[in-house]
């Protein structure tokens, strides 16, 4: 008889020697995906019997994580901001990092919403389910980044006010259309730091998406040079940056007239997100 706790603890030891730190929080992720039990249940049934097409998944999700794929990726979702989103290759896996945008952006009031560069959709769906008067618009160069976004707006329910365009960041947008908060979790690690990542995210995640080559910041200047065509006079933008970007990137939003330019840190105090308003037209 092969029960939960045997699979488990083989598991551990296969991750370990691969050199994934710490792990058995993701073999206990993937045995629950395999035997189909919330993750809280796991320790109730980890010495029952397990069938053996259980257990030939579970292996083949063992193998996949030995390959350095990201969890996310194998079962399918990450949690973000309270919610589960559908996480494929196509996309970033979101990040705890970027719910600071999310805290930003929801400590004021707004009515629309652009968000830059999508992806899976985690920041602009978790602010219309935030905020369920509110309507947005998110955009992406990708399609396939596009179909894991309206996958994640029906799944939470916020598809009615969602618009997703494909296309590069403001392009697509009627030239009179104008918003309350711009937010983007743009591409921004530099050329020199790509081979430096963790093969989970080299390896796995879309290169679009992490990186616009050279010193990382040219997202950013293709957004702020634009963003005055479509924020309303009292409008925010709120932008991911780069632990080391700050400086650089608020010297962009005070160049384009953002008078209010603050930098706020994440839970381990690197500078995280700019927050930029004030916006002065003249």
């Amino acid at each position: 008889m092969t029960t939960g706790s045997v699979l488990l603890a083989k598991a551990v030891a296969r991750l370990r020697e691969v050199g994934i730190d710490d792990p058995a929080p993701d073999a206990r992720i993937l045995l629950a995906h395999a035997l189909q039990v919330d993750r809280s249940r796991l320790t109730l049934v980890l010495h029952d019997e397990v069938t053996p097409e259980q257990a030939t998944a579970f292996e083949r999700f063992v193998d996949a994580r030995c390959n350095r794929q990201p969890v996310a990726q194998i079962v399918g979702l990450r949690a973000f901001y309270g919610r589960d989103f559908v996480v494929t290759q196509d996309v970033l896996d979101p990040r705890p990092d970027t719910e600071l945008i999310v805290d930003l952006a929801i400590s004021q009031p707004f009515a629309s919403v652009l968000d830059l560069g999508t992806g899976s959709g985690c920041i602009l769906l978790s602010l219309l389910a935030e905020m369920p008067d509110a309507i947005g618009i998110g955009v992406d160069l990708s399609d396939k980044a596009l179909e894991v976004a309206e996958r994640n707006a029906a799944q939470l329910d916020v598809a009615t006010r969602a618009t997703l365009m494909q296309g590069s960041w403001f392009d697509p947008l009627e030239p009179t259309k104008q918003f309350d908060l711009i937010v983007s979790n743009p591409p921004y690690i530099t050329k020199d730091e790509m081979g430096a990542l963790a093969p989970e995210v080299h390896d796995w995640e879309p290169h679009m998406a992490l990186t616009p080559g050279g010193d990382g910041l040219e997202a950013y200047r293709r957004i702020i040079s634009r963003v005055a065509e479509f924020l309303v006079p009292s409008g925010r933008m709120l932008l991911e940056i780069g632990y080391e970007q700050a400086t650089d990137v608020t010297a962009l939003c005070r160049a384009a007239g953002f008078k209010d330019v603050l930098v706020h840190k994440d839970l381990s105090g690197k500078d995280r997100v700019v927050a930029a308003s004030g916006l002065d037209r003249c």
